[in-house]
């Protein structure tokens, strides 16, 4: 590695935007995640006010990832054999149909329980089909030497998509309401759709030979894990994600309204979207900060006291009673979770074997998407059970634990 390293030419900043089919890439999944930060904006709203449920807040925390849980392995296989564009365009679909059913169902006032988990678990299921898939469409996309700036500007996509939601996720609701907005929403996978049928990359790489089998055996994933296991650094960043996924992940976001009431804020409005927004705003300003300047060069140790960096902002958050102290250390822990995760991931994309590559990202979409299905019962369930904030404090420091752990476990080694 460090021959690698002196060799290795001079670092450029922003270099994966530097070429022309990942800018392509870079704006299309921007958007699609806007859309599909505007739809949970939109509907988390809607589902709060009708049935003022921390339970159902959870449910849509584990519908939402329980699919990446059960099928990302699955899916990395399929990416190894098929054409990855095709899968996501799938997703993208299975989006489209999600939001123009929430605005038929807000438009007709017919909106029940059984119909938002349903809708939920679709769009778990369309999230899958497009993660896992774009992580290995990203090798097509780019070459190796600029791997590491697509993986943290990929992050910066997602984080800006995300910061993009709130925002016009709360104009629409003001402007056209819930059910025109999200029906509104649904065009906006569009782009993505048409960008990748027209993306001229061969699913083949040169020199590796046809892709394996997409059908998995008992065999497949013994020896993926297998493989995982001898390598320290595929298996520390795997297990640290997987723990910042199985504690916290995302689960506080469904929790938004409660967390706003609890702050003095309780209407849809500009306070409301800036709550939402806040730790988005953190994470694109890292993304572009470490992009730009170079820094925060991929090591499992860094990632690991990220992360520790990031469960006390979280902390803070949860036991904070002051609005502008809590938007500030929502924006401090957005800063740390793109930091650490994006590290985590190009740790995990670089070291990969090739011959495995989507399955490998599978697994690791799989712990550290799929196992956000829990932290929707050590944030969700325990928070109606002992209150949203406990629940949260009392999660962070769990991942504390863990990360320092995995710390000492690399210093010693």
């Amino acid at each position: 590695m460090n021959n690698d390293t002196a060799t290795a030419p001079p670092r450029r900043s922003f270099a994966a935007l530097r070429h022309p089919g990942y800018r392509g890439f870079f704006f299309a999944f921007a958007g699609a995640m806007m859309a599909d930060s505007i739809e949970h904006v939109i509907s988390y709203w809607i589902m709060f006010q009708k049935f003022q449920s921390n339970a159902l807040g959870a449910f849509a925390v584990v519908s939402h990832w329980l699919p990446f849980l059960l099928l990302s392995l699955p899916v990395g296989a399929l990416a190894d054999h098929f054409d990855p564009r095709r899968l996501i365009q799938i997703g993208m679909v299975i989006f489209m149909g999600v939001s123009v059913a929430w605005g038929a169902l807000f438009l007709t006032d017919t909106l029940e329980m059984w119909h938002a988990m349903l809708l939920l678990t679709l769009h778990g299921i369309a999230g899958v089909l497009w993660t896992p898939s774009s992580q290995v469409l990203l090798h097509h996309v780019v070459p190796p030497e600029q791997l590491q700036s697509a993986v943290r500007l990929n992050a910066t996509a997602r984080q800006l998509g995300m910061l993009g939601g709130p925002a016009i996720g709360g104009l629409l609701l003001m402007i056209f309401g819930p059910s025109h907005g999200i029906l509104l929403n649904a065009l906006i996978y569009v782009p993505t759709i048409v960008w990748l049928w027209k993306a001229p990359y061969s699913r083949v790489t040169a020199g590796q030979g046809p892709p394996r089998r997409a059908l998995l055996s008992v065999s497949d994933v013994t020896s993926t894990l297998r493989r995982i296991s001898s390598h320290p650094v595929l298996l520390a960043m795997i297990l640290l994600s997987g723990g910042a996924s199985f504690f916290i992940g995302n689960a506080y976001l469904p929790q938004m309204p409660d967390f706003a009431r609890s702050l003095g804020h309780v209407d849809a409005d500009l306070s409301y979207s800036v709550l939402l927004g806040a730790d988005a705003v953190g994470a694109l300003t890292a993304g572009f900060i470490l992009e730009s300047r170079g820094w925060l060069q991929p090591n499992p140790r860094t990632a690991m006291i990220l992360a520790i960096l990031w469960c006390g902002a979280l902390a803070g958050f949860a036991m904070s009673s002051f609005y502008s102290l809590a938007v500030l250390l929502l924006f401090i822990a957005g800063f740390m979770d793109l930091s650490f995760n994006s590290m985590a991931q190009t740790l995990v994309q670089l070291n990969a074997p090739a011959d495995i590559r989507g399955r490998v990202l599978g697994v690791f979409s799989m712990m550290a998407l799929g196992l956000r299905t829990f932290s929707g019962v050590t944030v969700g369930l325990m928070g109606a059970a002992i209150g949203i904030h406990s629940s949260l404090a009392l999660s962070a420091l769990a991942l504390v634990a863990l990360s320092a752990l995995l710390l000492v476990r690399s210093s010693r080694s």
